[in-house]
């Protein structure tokens, strides 16, 4: 990958695809690159060339080198090939003391892992743990000793081995019993191989040297050289020696060119008996040495010297002849009934080594390339004669066929030996004298065929005054064969004869009197006509395998050289053949001559549809032999133009993406199509959005060369193409005629097949068509039939037309108009009389428009003949188009009138019946009464805006609640109310760490203040997300018990959905849910202003803090009380004045508490306690103390989460939310609020009590974190919702008012953004973070009290930094404190509803210049420091309080990190623009817990970046007493259980959301054509698609990962359960 990097190829067009593995870099190979064969760094002209000169070693080193390598190449071969078990050679023996033996058990691919490890664990009597280890091992190296002992003792284990493995399968495990001092010798010479590699590496001449000691023939002439010996006993070696003696070849002999030749002639010799050892062998081809083959058959000029000197391509076809000897039947033909699938599988690799020997055609032949290329394909002849005739077919009558003939052997065969047959035709092609001799071997070959033979002596047929002498045959009733691969490659051979002009040489290699096309062309005529009696459904009862060789006869993968070669073969028999004879002939075969002469006749239904079927399928037949001659040889075409022309007709059906059309092009054998050299001329391209992808559209001016009945369509695509074009020109305006394309002019080899146009039995058989439809007997005709009919009428005038344009009329002998009009003018049953009378059937409405194009084409054609003029004829055929646009647009004027009339008349009917019924209106409100409402509405709403105020006593009025809602289940409309029974919303709870600023981190209940008080680093939140649709809770819970019952016994449903969890799809939308969130009536608790300010006179913050710290005081000691423990004497603070009664709190203003229906607060206990599993991940228990801190950390960070999303998608903070999403929220956040109602006041009491002595000097309190070591937001939500508790008294259940809360909230929000501002300065102490703000023109007194309160934390703290200015620190804390403040402002929205200032909704805002409307709804300062300003005397002790800390003084010295203000919005990890830059970085990809090479799974975290050996053993870890993948496990840390990771071998984004679900999604690449690829299956170069990666952004940040799990989980219908916690 590097050398490709840095070569010319990286902006070619190139194809990627994954593999094994093996070989070596193709850089500098001048054979294997048309141009820059080195990359950057390895060309000769850089300093760091390749290494590929000679290197002379010193005699004396070459010597020692060839010594030691003959000795220790020798001892490695021995031991590698030593075949007794219990004992060593005999030179080996010396030093044996040791009488112990190992019980080795050896890999094969017939053996689960399931089943080697169940049998080690009974047979050796190991636990899982080890015996998954040694399965693991045997798997990877081959073998294993899984027992050492004495030889009884290993024996016993090896009995036992096998009969346990019997039990299971009836193949037995293979093992052996070694002596240790053999295996010990095995696994020494086993490490000379690394060695070998690295000695070689050192030096070419030591390469040398080892190639020579490698192929160095044996003293004993009788034995092979020693490469030779390893190669032939390769398939009895296990896998690691195989590897090993692999990679030795690979870095020696295929290093040297020279040789390298030596190598392939070895390989070459003993090809036959490697490929016997292959297909006996149950291992992977990857790991046979046969695979070697493509690193030396495709090198152009070693394959041309294996030709010439070894035969190769004769070897290759005997070695498959003899591994398909044993399913030939006594014809000598294939008959693959009951054959072995997996060793027929082995055998078709071979034909991959004939490709690769084709692969580059010689531009140069020699004598003796040209004997050696014609005895090969003489050869090749033999194995295509077992083929010819093969696996014939008879019709079934009576019954149905029992049992289905096999067929996809043979299939596979033709799919295989498609590409070796148009490289032998393009090796012929190449040299003149090469492809006559071929075309005479193989007319040769097909005179010795014998298949389906005449059974009947030859008779005359009569029609039209024609007689033809033919020999009998009917498909129906004798057998036929679809494989006639022998005729086919003899039509190609023509073709190309005619296409080189060697045609005219013919006659002196084939005797003219033997060239026969009749005979030739007579079993392609029956096997079209069997296809098409296939489609008239004669061959019912043969069953499906006879539609399947059918559909594969005519499928892309097989149809060029089967269905293709056969039409050509029949266009060959149609230019040598009399026409009206070739036409007979048809007839003959389809069953149809006596249809068409008169003399049969029937009333049996069925019968006559099968006459119309066939007399549609021989029609169709004829429109392919006279229309389809876009092949080169046949008419003077390119292949480029034969790909355009299909390219064209597959646009024709619809737009297609890229590699629709791929699929739709037959390949050459390297995989091209030519499309992209052909695409951009006919076709524009859309590029996609989002989702979906390109597609292209064909361009105007290439509908003309459209063909309804194209030879390549599918039934399906004929229909589909014909909607389509008739749709089109009716949007045009233009009629509905589907003219036939003017196609290019024959050959002159071909030039005789148009006067099939004209001969007289064609007349004849279309006047018989046309006469059915015009007496309209319905079932001697069809629709279908007339089409093709006319369709022909069609083709035979426009070459009229063409011929009698391009020559003088005098020289034009084609006169089918004239025949037309005159044969059986006499009793008016002439051609054209039946297509006038056509024109008026009813029943022919839809070919009008043909019909009338088909009549003025006779004009025309009359007009030509006759020397005038017939311009006037064609200036009304091209006027009535517009015509008709001008008839529609008359049309479509009347239609709006006659609207507009109608309009009229009902607005005079309205006012006539208002002044009838005058006094039904008089009770109705005027205008003015109306705009009376509008205008107090109005001045309402400026009011409203004038208190657009969320905290303190200038809090604005909500100005409404919830609408009446509608359940998405029953339908019913309910409004929200306190009494009313409980509406919910579906919604799901999740763990997340998506504004985590610390990966990985997890937080416990046991190790911290966790989770009263949330990290700054936000490591892991609970997320409560909502679709937003509406139920009874009733409904839900009928709905989620149907839901429960139903999905148990659903295939895979835990894959789905968590029953045990509480898991549901919502009804409606499908998504994810796992709890439900009631809808809780808002309080409209309107302040009374005045009485709030005189309180607020009274309620100062200092007063504040004493009156609450008595409350806490005082119930506190209540509670001891009430416990009977002693009261602990308390000190007394700076804030406590000692005479302040505890119920002082009381007397600011208490209410009673709303009182909800039992149904909405069941619902809060469901949604509260599914909040507090899902949190903490802990079994469900809704008494433990922390469920409401729970409640509101969701609430906390899923604000959090929303605002950054919006800032994220750079939206407005207020108006940018969906109705749905906004009123999910909303429900949180008051569920959240409200859900103290259901837990214990005391714990709630005690929370808050907790929370506050953080920021305030509690008596007695626990040790509390610093200020820098919490989340101030999560922090505010917490005390603004405990609060409420305090108003709680004995027996009385009360809630502070709206005017005591406002001033909570007041209080509560000052505090917490001071101590938020201090921990934005003090986390932002280094340098960077400092220097790096611009004082931009603030003003003095901001800049001022900013300096003053550093100056006052300066003389509580050492460290901080002194040369800061005022505006700095302004400026620092402004973008550190809003995030903070954007999430309060949404958090008081959804609590109190007061709206937001209309500046709040804008986007067209900077975030900054959001700050003075964000603190005026908050009730705060524009300048914030003037929070310091105003309570100097109250914050004064508590900054010396906070500052104390002494985690602070930790941070400052750098022992202790912080998060800094802003937060860092988290992103996906950047992504190469280039994927090749990806799959680079994971071939350089190592497994941290493996050492070995093989192919890992390399998978990149898309959260942090990291990559991991997926789907492996080595990286299984534990994860709570669970083995699990590497993938699994890191999620777990690095997401909570959810991940996102990008698989690089296989292109695709995998989504995890626990250990059990997962999903696939299409990776954000895309190639040229707007397509992702996965699996890299079409291999195009790919690039980043920066709209999709954003999509996949968004999925994550909008916590959308598992639903959409579960949907694709839902719509992927899963038959097989995938172990995604293994990977």
């Amino acid at each position: 990958m590097d050398c490709f990097q840095n070569s010319v190829h990286k902006g070619h067009r190139y194809k990627m695809h994954g593999s094994s593995g093996g070989g070596f870099c193709d850089c500098g190979d001048l054979e294997a690159w048309k141009t820059g064969p080195c990359c950057s760094q390895h060309d000769p002209g850089t300093s760091v060339a390749m290494e590929t000169d000679d290197c002379v070693l010193e005699a004396e080193l070459l010597e020692r080198a060839q010594i030691l390598f003959q000795v220790l190449l020798q001892y490695f071969t021995d031991l590698m090939v030593w075949e007794e078990e219990d004992e060593l050679p005999e030179e080996m023996k010396n030093g044996m003391e040791e009488d112990t033996y190992y019980c080795v058990l050896y890999n094969d691919e017939q053996h689960s892992y399931d089943h080697v490890i169940y049998t080690l664990q009974r047979a050796i009597s190991c636990d899982h743990n080890e015996a998954h280890t040694h399965t693991a091992l045997i798997d990877k190296e081959g073998r294993r000793a899984v027992r050492r002992g004495t030889q009884r003792s290993c024996q016993q284990a090896k009995d036992l081995i096998r009969s346990t493995a019997e039990q299971i399968t009836q193949q037995p495990l293979r093992v052996e019993i070694l002596h240790s001092a053999l295996m010990a010798r095995q696994t020494f010479a086993l490490r000379l191989g690394p060695w070998f590699q690295q000695i070689i590496g050192y030096s070419v001449g030591f390469r040398q040297v080892f190639c020579q000691v490698a192929l160095e023939a044996s003293a004993d002439g009788d034995k092979p050289c020693l490469i030779s010996t390893l190669m032939l006993h390769d398939s009895r070696l296990y896998k690691g020696a195989r590897k090993v003696i692999h990679e030795m070849i690979f870095c020696s002999l295929l290093m040297e060119t020279e040789y390298k030749r030596q190598f392939a002639m070895k390989f070459t010799e003993h090809y036959k008996q490697l490929q016997k050892d292959f297909i006996s062998d149950d291992h992977e081809r990857n790991i046979s040495v046969t695979a070697l083959s493509v690193q030396i058959f495709t090198v152009p000029t070693l394959a041309r010297q294996l030709i010439e000197e070894g035969s190769v391509i004769k070897v290759i076809i005997d070695t498959v002849m003899e591994m398909l000897r044993e399913h030939l039947d006594s014809n000598q033909r294939f008959h693959f009934q009951g054959y072995n699938s997996d060793k027929f599988f082995r055998v078709q690799v071979i034909f991959h080594d004939l490709r690769y020997i084709l692969i580059s055609r010689p531009a140069v032949w020699t004598e003796q390339l040209r004997g050696k290329f014609l005895e090969g394909f003489s050869v090749f002849l033999g194995l295509l004669n077992c083929m010819q005739g093969m696996e014939e077919v008879k019709r079934q009558f009576g019954q149905h066929i029992e049992v289905e003939p096999e067929w996809e052997a043979g299939f596979s065969i033709q799919i295989q030996l498609r590409h070796i047959l148009s490289m032998f035709q393009d090796w012929c092609s190449s040299d003149e004298r090469v492809l006559l001799l071929a075309f005479q071997e193989c007319h040769r070959a097909l005179l010795r065929c014998t298949n389906q033979p005449f059974h009947s002596e030859p008779t005359d047929s009569y029609m039209c005054k024609h007689i033809l002498h033919s020999r009998p045959y009917k498909v129906s009733q004798e057998p036929v064969s679809i494989h006639l691969p022998i005729s086919r490659l003899l039509a190609g051979l023509y073709v190309l004869l005619c296409q080189t002009g060697a045609v005219t040489y013919l006659p002196d290699f084939v005797d003219p009197e033997h060239l026969d096309f009749c005979a030739f062309a007579e079993h392609s005529l029956r096997c079209v006509v069997l296809v098409a009696q296939v489609a008239a459904e004669m061959w019912r009862r043969n069953g499906l395998s006879l539609v399947s060789q059918v559909y594969y006869y005519q499928d892309v993968k097989c149809r060029d050289e089967m269905f293709d070669k056969d039409a050509i073969m029949l266009q060959i028999a149609a230019s040598k053949m009399d026409p009206n004879h070739f036409i007979m002939l048809v007839l003959l075969r389809f069953e149809l001559f006596e249809v068409f002469n008169g003399n049969c006749s029937s009333k049996d239904q069925d019968l006559l549809k099968q006459w119309n079927r066939l007399t549609e399928e021989m029609l169709y037949l004829l429109i392919i032999i006279i229309g389809e001659r876009y092949v080169p040889g046949i008419s003077i075409v390119t292949k480029e133009d034969v790909t355009m022309r299909e390219v064209i007709h597959l646009l024709c059906i619809e737009p297609m993406a890229h590699s629709s059309l791929v699929k739709g092009l037959p390949e050459n054998e390297s995989h091209e199509t030519g499309l992209e050299s052909v695409i951009s001329k006919v076709a524009t391209f859309k590029k996609p959005g989002v989702s979906g992808h390109g597609l292209y559209e064909l361009k105007k001016e290439c509908l003309k060369e459209f063909n309804p009945f194209f030879y390549h369509y599918t039934k399906s695509q004929h229909s589909k193409a014909e909607d389509a074009q008739k749709k089109r020109r009716a949007q045009e305006g233009l009629d509905k005629a589907l003219r036939p394309p003017v196609p290019p002019p024959f050959c002159p080899a071909f030039s005789n097949i148009v006067w099939l146009l004209s001969c007289d039995v064609f007349i004849h058989v279309l006047r018989r068509v046309l006469q059915r439809a015009v007496e309209e007997r319905s079932s001697l005709w069809s629709e279908a039939m007339i089409q093709r009919a006319l369709h022909l009428l069609g083709q035979a005038l426009i070459e009229e037309k063409t011929q009698l344009e391009a020559s003088n009329v005098e020289e034009v002998t084609f006169d089918f108009s004239h025949k037309a009009r005159t044969i059986g003018s006499d009793h008016n049953k002439s051609l054209f009389h039946f297509l006038s009378k056509m024109k008026t059937l009813p029943s022919l409405e839809a070919q009008k428009d043909m019909i009338n194009w088909l009549l003025q084409m006779f004009e025309i054609v009359k007009c030509l003949r006759e020397k005038s003029s017939p311009t006037a004829l064609c200036e009304v055929d091209h006027a009535k188009p517009e015509e008709s646009v001008q008839d529609r647009k008359r049309k479509a004027e009347a239609a709006k009138l006659h609207r507009q009339k109608i309009m009229a008349q009902m607005s005079a009917m309205q006012k006539n019946f208002i002044e009838t019924h005058k006094m039904l209106y008089d009770n109705v409100p005027e205008s003015g009464g109306q705009g009376e409402s509008s205008t107090s509405m109005e001045s309402n709403a400026m009011e409203l805006g004038e208190r657009r105020v969320a905290v303190g006593p200038q809090q604005g009025v909500c100005p409404a609640d919830w609408e009446a809602l509608t359940c998405i289940l029953c339908q019913e409309e309910q409004e929200v109310q306190a009494q009313a029974p409980a509406m919910v919303l579906t919604a799901c709870v999740q763990r997340s760490t998506v504004l985590t600023q610390y990966r990985g981190r997890t937080l416990s209940t046991k190790e911290s203040s966790y989770p009263l008080f949330m990290p700054p680093d936000l490591a892991v939140g609970t997320h409560t997300g909502s679709c937003g649709h509406v139920m009874h809770a009733t409904c839900w819970q009928k709905y989620f018990e149907a839901v429960q019952n139903t999905t148990r016994n659903r295939l895979h449903a835990e894959m789905i959905i968590d029953l045990e969890n509480g898991e549901y799809m919502c009804p409606l939308c499908k998504s994810l849910c796992n709890t439900v969130v009631p809808l809780i009536p808002m309080q409209l608790n309107k302040l009374n202003y005045e009485s709030a300010e005189l309180v607020g006179q009274v309620l100062t913050l200092p007063r504040w803090i004493q009156i609450v710290l008595a409350r806490i005081k005082g119930l506190r000691a209540a509670q001891e009380a009430d416990s009977g423990s002693e009261t602990a004497k308390e000190e007394t603070g700076f804030f406590e004045d000692g005479q302040t009664d505890f119920r002082s709190i009381l007397s600011f203003g208490v209410q009673p508490p709303p009182k909800y229906s039992s149904s909405i607060t069941d619902m809060l206990v469901v949604c509260a306690t599914t909040v507090h599993r899902v949190g903490l991940q802990t079994a469900p228990n809704e008494v433990c103390p922390h469920v409401p801190v729970m409640t509101w950390n969701t609430c906390a960070y899923t604000i959090q989460a929303t605002d950054n999303m919006l800032q994220e998608e750079g939206k407005a903070l207020f108006g940018s939310l969906q109705n749905r999403q906004l009123a999910g929220l909303k429900a949180v956040v008051q569920f959240s609020a409200v859900q103290r109602l259901k837990s214990s006041q005391t714990i709630i009491q005690k929370h808050f009590r907790d929370m506050l002595a953080a920021l305030l000097p509690l008596p007695n309190a626990e040790e509390t974190p610093s200020i820098l070591e919490i989340d101030y937001f999560h922090f505010l939500v917490g005390l603004v919702l405990s609060i409420p508790a305090l108003y709680q008294e004995e027996n009385v259940d009360l809630q502070p008012s709206a005017i005591s809360t406002a001033y909570n909230h007041l209080h509560l929000v000052h505090l917490v953004t001071m101590a938020h501002i201090l921990q934005v300065l003090l986390s932002s102490q280094d340098s960077s973070a400092m220097m790096a703000v611009m004082a931009g023109g603030e003003e003095e007194e901001e800049a001022r009290a900013a300096a003053a309160l550093y100056s006052t934390l300066s003389q509580h703290i050492e460290g901080l930094r002194a040369s800061v200015t005022g505006s700095m620190i302004a400026e620092r804390v402004k973008r550190g404190v809003l995030p903070f403040l954007r999430c309060a402002a949404l958090f008081f929205n959804c609590l109190t509803g007061v709206p937001p200032p209309e500046e709040l909704s804008s986007t067209a805002e900077s975030s900054e210049s959001l700050l003075p409307y964000l603190c005026s709804y908050l009730a705060l300062p524009c300048n914030l420091f003037q929070l310091f300003q105003d309570h100097r005397d109250t914050v004064t002790p508590l900054i010396q309080r906070w500052c104390g800390n002494g985690a602070i003084s930790k941070v400052l010295k750098g022992e202790m990190s912080t998060v800094r203000y802003p937060r860092n919005r988290n992103r996906l990890i950047n992504l190469p623009e280039d994927y090749s830059i990806l799959l680079n970085q994971a071939s350089h990809f190592k497994c941290p817990k493996s050492s070995d090479d093989e192919r890992k799974h390399p998978t990149l975290c898309l959260f942090c970046g990291t990559m991991l050996c997926s789907q492996s053993p080595c990286c299984q870890v534990q994860l709570d007493g669970e083995e699990v993948g590497a993938c699994t496990a890191h999620a777990a840390t690095c997401g909570a259980g959810v991940g996102m990771f990008l698989r690089v071998r296989e292109c695709e984004i995998v989504l995890m959301a626990s250990r059990t679900r997962g999903s696939t999604y299409p990776a954000p690449y895309l190639d040229d054509y707007g397509e992702t690829d996965p699996q890299l299956g079409r291999g195009n170069p790919l690039h980043l698609c920066p709209e999709r990666y954003r999509k996949l952004h968004q999925l994550w940040q909008q916590h959308c990962i598992l639903e959409e799990i579960a949907r694709s989980l839902e719509v992927h219908n899963v038959m097989f359960a995938f172990e995604w916690q293994m990977l």
